[in-house]
C-alpha cells in the first residue's frame, strides 16, 4: 500500500516514525511520502516538506505566516493528487491537517486521523468537520472517547504512543560522562520546546533561572533541528549544560524539570521527574486563546488526572522568581 502521511512539528514526527515502522512489520511492501522530520525519514517516508518550515503556533504567528501556510497546503494538495496513495495519515497539527482530510475525502481518498486534534479544548464543534471528513479517528487520550461520543461518533482509542516510547528506551549508563555534565550537582532539566517562539519566548527566563540557582546544574534539552542562536540564551552561564535529541537519558537522571506545555509535559510525568510546566506567547495570541479555550488546564498530564498534578505557570507568571520558588520546592 501507498501512505501519505503528515506531521507538523516534533512530537508527531516521533510518533509517526514509530507508526511507519509498526506498519512496515505488516506491510513490508509499503510506500511512504508526506510531510514531517528526521524520525520519519529514518523510518522510510519520503519527505517532501521538513516540518521546521511549517511548525508556527499561537494565532499572530499563523496569521502572519498564512501566505506560508497556504502556499505548502497547496503545494501538499498537489503531491497527494500525484502520488495518489490508498491512504491518508494525519498526525495531530489541526488547522492544516482539517484541511487536508477535506481535500483527501472530496477526492475519494481514505483519511486516517493518528493522534487527534486537540477540539475538545477550543471551538469543539469542528469535531463535526472532522467526522464528515475522516473515515477513521485513533485518539490517544482516554477522554477523547466520550468528548467524540457527544457527536455520536466512535473512534478508536489505541493507547498514548508516548508509553511505547519511553518503554523502549534503553538509559545510557555513559549519558553524564559523554554530555560532560557534572555529577556533584542536583540536575534540573530545562525542556524549552521545538518551535522557533517557544525557544525565543522561554530561552531568556530560563537562562536567569539558572544564573538565579547556581547551586544546581541545569541542562537543556536542545534540538537539532533549530539553530544555535535560538539557545543563545545561555550562553557562558557556567551551570547550564547541553544535550542533544536526548531527552529520555535527561530526564532518567533529573531531579527536576521545568517544562514547556506540550508533550513533554507528558513524557516528564511517566520518568517520574517532579516538573513545573511554563508556557508564554504572544500577548495578542494569549488573549484570543483565553476567549475561545474551554479546558482549565495546558500541561496532558493535569488534563488526563483532571486535577493540578503538576504547577502550571502561565504567561505573566513565568517569572525568575515564582519559577525559581517552585523549582526549589520540588527539590527540597
Amino acid at each position: 500500500m501507498r501512505y501519505y502521511i503528515i506531521a507538523g512539528e516534533r512530537s508527531g514526527d516521533l510518533h509517526g516514525g514509530n507508526l511507519v515502522r509498526s506498519i512496515l512489520k505488516r506491510d513490508k511492501e509499503a510506500s511512504f511520502r508526506g510531510f514531517g522530520g528526521d524520525e520519519m525519514a529514518n523510518a522510510g517516508v519520503d519527505i517532501f516538506v521538513h516540518y521546521k518550515k511549517m511548525a508556527f503556533m499561537g494565532f499572530v504567528e499563523v496569521l502572519s505566516n498564512f501566505r506560508t501556510i497556504t502556499g505548502y497546503l497547496k503545494k501538499c494538495k498537489e503531491d497527494i493528487a500525484t502520488f495518489q496513495p490508498d491512504v491518508i495519515i494525519l498526525i495531530d497539527y489541526a488547522g492544516f491537517n482539517r484541511r487536508v482530510a477535506k481535500f483527501g475525502t472530496e477526492n475519494g481518498l481514505k483519511v486516517h486521523y493518528y493522534i487527534s486534534p486537540k477540539v475538545w479544548a477550543w471551538r469543539q464543534r469542528r469535531a463535526l468537520m472532522l467526522k464528515r471528513n475522516v473515515t477513521r479517528m485513533f485518539v490517544i487520550l482516554p477522554f477523547e472517547v466520550d468528548f467524540y461520543k457527544k457527536f455520536n461518533w466512535d473512534v478508536d482509542y489505541v493507547g498514548n504512543p508516548v508509553l511505547d516510547a519511553i518503554r523502549n528506551h534503553t538509559v545510557d549508563p555513559t549519558f553524564l560522562e559523554r554530555n560532560n555534565i557534572p555529577k556533584d550537582k542536583t540536575i534540573v532539566a530545562f525542556l524549552p520546546g521545538s518551535r522557533k517562539q517557544e525557544l525565543e519566548m522561554m530561552n531568556p527566563i530560563l537562562a536567569e533561572v539558572a544564573k538565579s540557582n547556581t547551586e544546581y546544574q541545569f541542562v537543556v534539552a536542545k534540538v537539532s533541528n533549530m539553530d544555535n542562536l535560538s539557545y543563545a540564551s545561555f550562553d557562558n552561564i557556567p551551570n547550564v549544560s547541553f544535550v542533544n535529541d536526548d531527552q529520555y537519558n535527561l530526564l532518567s537522571i533529573a531531579k527536576a524539570a521545568i517544562v514547556t506545555s506540550g508533550t513533554a509535559t507528558l513524557e516528564t510525568a511517566l520518568f517520574q521527574v517532579p516538573q513545573v510546566v511554563v508556557y508564554k506567547t504572544n500577548p495578542i495570541s494569549y488573549f484570543l486563546a483565553t476567549l475561545v479555550i474551554r479546558v482549565p488546564f495546558i500541561s496532558l498530564v493535569n488534563l488526563i488526572a483532571g486535577k493540578e498534578v503538576v504547577k502550571e505557570l502561565i504567561q505573566k507568571e513565568v517569572t525568575v522568581d515564582k519559577v525559581s520558588r517552585e523549582l526549589n520546592m520540588l527539590i527540597n
